[in-house]
């Protein structure tokens, strides 16, 4: 028998895994049953701090995650990872390859580990994240991960939807230094070299140093200035300055106008991409009878497709009105 949304929020308040792992699924799903709950649940949040994880594939960032979280656990707190992987466009299916890199973890109560699949959203974040993050928030979990698909440099929404983002470097990846990539640079408010037991990752490291100097001697007004950090997940070193480094940024963000700009950034991004999917799912509904003709004129040449989208919306607010 299905449980109503409502009867699972006082469970998912007294952190029972169980429902969590509904709720998740209905927010992953974009069940209408569940948006008032979503709704509730979203007044109650605003307790956890968001840490996002990007950087290109290859560089480390699952086992960064597993590690960084067994060193908030050891801190005492109770942490939350959002492990993001990428669909396959043929299939929607998905190998959550990141919760099996953090095996180790899963056996943790104070750990809460949930791999969701893009199901075709870009900027490296699924659609339901930030609904994810709301509830593993109010069921108790005081850090909560967002680590990304990982697409490039065109990955950055994640600093849209996180109170502090890392950018995770590896030497060897082909670049010099994955994140002079157009926009990654900016986003970050912690850089991480990750593999820094390798030999060639002293380069990377003092490469990337030099850019941020460059970068913060052309805006020599900015309030934070993003340290980097140097860590090896083989020989679990550089954690401690890191946790230190996430414990700096998120003081910094509470004492000053930079946390409430955060919030407020957060926030407008939140509504837009809340508005965009609710767009998206209408469009899909109402428009399935009008796709398949406007297509087959689009094949024949008869319409361009710019004349035959104005056409499909304005039949669709014709019959919707």
């Amino acid at each position: 028998m299905r449980v109503a949304s409502r009867d699972l929020l006082p469970r998912v308040l007294k952190g029972e895994v169980a429902a969590i792992a509904r709720l998740l699924s209905r927010a992953e799903a974009a069940d209408p049953e569940c948006r008032e709950t979503l709704g509730e649940i979203y007044a109650r949040a605003g307790k956890s701090h968001v840490i996002g994880i990007t950087g290109v594939p290859g560089s480390g960032k699952s086992t960064m995650v597993a590690v960084l979280g067994r060193r908030l656990r050891e801190a005492g707190h109770k942490v939350g990872i959002i492990a993001i992987d990428p669909s396959s466009p043929y299939s929607g299916g998905s190998i959550m390859g990141d919760r099996i890199r953090m095996s180790e973890l899963a056996g943790d109560e104070g750990v809460y580990i949930r791999s969701m699949a893009t199901r075709g959203a870009l900027g490296g974040m699924a659609r339901a994240t930030l609904d994810s993050v709301d509830i593993l928030d109010v069921a108790g979990y005081d850090y909560i991960v967002i680590e990304t698909v990982g697409v490039g440099q065109d990955e950055v929404e994640i600093a849209s939807a996180s109170h502090t983002t890392l950018v995770v470097s590896a030497p060897g990846l082909g670049d010099e230094i994955q994140a002079i990539k157009a926009g990654i640079l900016e986003i970050a408010d912690v850089h991480v070299v990750s593999k820094s037991d390798r030999p060639d990752a002293r380069g990377t490291i003092s490469d990337l140093k030099q850019m941020l100097a460059l970068g913060l001697s052309i805006d020599a007004s900015a309030a934070w200035r993003p340290p980097v950090v140097a860590t090896s997940s083989l020989k679990g070193e550089g954690f401690e300055e890191l946790v230190a480094a996430l414990e700096k940024h998120k003081a910094f963000l509470e004492a000053s106008e930079a946390g409430r700009a955060r919030s407020r950034k957060i926030a407008e991004f939140r509504m837009l991409k809340t508005a965009e999917d609710l767009l998206r799912i209408r469009f899909h509904e109402r428009s399935a009878g009008l796709v398949r003709g406007m297509a087959d004129r689009l094949v024949s040449r008869e319409i361009s497709p710019y004349a035959a989208g104005e056409q499909l919306i304005e039949a669709m607010g014709a019959r919707n009105p």
